[in-house]
């Protein structure tokens, strides 16, 4: 009994210094609520890139990802992007001979200029493939294959049939069954008119930028690579039987030249690629976490400054140390209770907010995910802070010389 009343007591003294001067209770609180939702953001950041890369992988349908090195980017050559892979129609045709594939994608990724009416131009991401088949429609249909190639003379019929995205949708104001101007250079553009045949968000998922989609073979022509017949990618899907990884091992025995990755090491290798922004996601955690330490207390040493009279008085009546130290400690976790729940209370409507705005900016949906984990890791962080900011300003207190401080009143 004795120890619950001292508990009820120390507990009864910190509410009512904490009520005594609000503001600066209420600061305390923004800052572990600032700290708290920082972390959980930023961290539920983390979690959505990785798990939605993870996904993109997985519905995209391919077992193996085939690139000849790194793609570089080349803004004085047409198309911008200088690919690593050659002669991709017959290394398609190569791949498909062998059982253990069942189907294979040569993609190629462009620059290029696109116009609702001939006169303004803009630059945009196109994607070529030699079917339809493997993206997804959401409105429309597919376009009819890739004539043009031609078995590499590129003089069959052109489709002049196009996918664009919703972000080109909007970006052009134009919609299924309009007209649009593409090409890799503006005068090739305005030479070559495509029919928007569907709406397709696959290139835009790869590409994270608006993207127009058309046959292979009529990208390579628009944007003068027919020559070499390149690709920036090819996409495989093994067959039921087989097991990807020999599979990929097979044809880099076969191919020393290219680099084959199975889904989950495509996805290692993009995540490697973003090192940096990781390692900047995650430090910006930790500065969330000690910028919000520092706060509270900074603004708990404050508090207790300003009330070494009340704790002169508290111990000049008896009271211990320890006694004292609570009530310091007891302030700082009914701080962080306080900045607990209401950053657990404002943290999903944020997160919902800001997965809208990268949307609409990306194309990537569910970009920031809060878990239960994501929560519980901010309850932690509450607690941590709480216990540690008023275990130090409580430390303050232990050599507390009463006497002389309640003189100088």
């Amino acid at each position: 009994m004795i120890l619950v009343s001292r508990l009820t007591a120390i507990a009864s003294v910190a509410v009512a210094q904490l009520r005594h001067d609000r503001t600066r209770t209420l600061l305390a609180v923004i800052g572990v609520t600032l700290a708290i939702l920082s972390t959980m953001l930023l961290a539920g950041t983390g979690l959505g890139v990785v798990e939605t890369g993870q996904e993109k992988f997985e519905n995209a349908g391919r077992d193996l990802w085939i690139t000849g090195g790194s793609v570089q980017f080349t803004p004085s050559q047409v198309g911008g992007v200088q690919n690593s892979i050659y002669d991709a129609h017959t290394f398609a045709d190569e791949l498909r001979q062998r059982d253990s594939i069942r189907t294979v994608g040569p993609l190629l990724f462009q620059t290029v200029y696109v116009s609702s009416d001939g006169e303004e131009f803009q630059t945009i991401a196109s994607m070529g493939v030699p079917s339809s088949a493997g993206v997804s429609i959401s409105e429309g249909r597919g376009f009819q294959g890739d004539s043009h190639y031609a078995n590499g003379s590129y003089n069959g019929p052109m489709t002049h049939e196009i996918l664009i995205d919703e972000r080109t949708a909007t970006l052009l104001d134009v919609d299924v069954g309009d007209r649009i101007h593409v090409g890799g250079t503006i005068t090739s553009a305005r030479n070559n008119e495509f029919t928007i045949v569907g709406v397709s968000s696959t290139g835009n998922q790869f590409l994270g930028t608006p993207t127009v989609t058309m046959p292979l073979s009529e990208l390579q022509e628009i944007t003068g690579k027919t020559g070499t017949d390149p690709a920036t990618i090819v996409a495989v899907t093994t067959t039921n039987d087989s097991n990807p990884q020999a599979v990929a091992q097979d044809l880099q025995t076969a191919y020393p030249e290219l680099t084959i990755r199975t889904n989950q090491e495509q996805f290692q290798a993009t995540l490697e690629r973003q090192a940096v922004v990781l390692a900047g996601g995650a430090s910006l955690i930790v500065l969330a976490v000690v910028a919000g330490l520092t706060l509270t207390l900074n603004i708990l040493l404050s508090m207790v400054y300003q009330q070494l009279p009340q704790y002169a008085a508290l111990k000049a009546l008896g009271n211990s140390s320890i006694t004292v130290t609570g009530v310091v400690i007891t302030q700082a976790i009914i701080v962080g209770i306080l900045g607990c729940v209401v950053s657990l209370g404002l943290v999903i409507p944020m997160a919902n907010g800001i997965d809208h705005l990268a949307t609409t900016i990306t194309g990537f949906e569910n970009v920031v995910r809060i878990s239960p984990q994501i929560l519980l890791l901010g309850i932690g962080v509450a607690a941590t802070m709480s216990l540690l900011s008023g275990l130090i300003a409580g430390s303050r207190l232990v050599g507390l010389d009463s006497i002389r401080i309640l003189r100088n009143q």
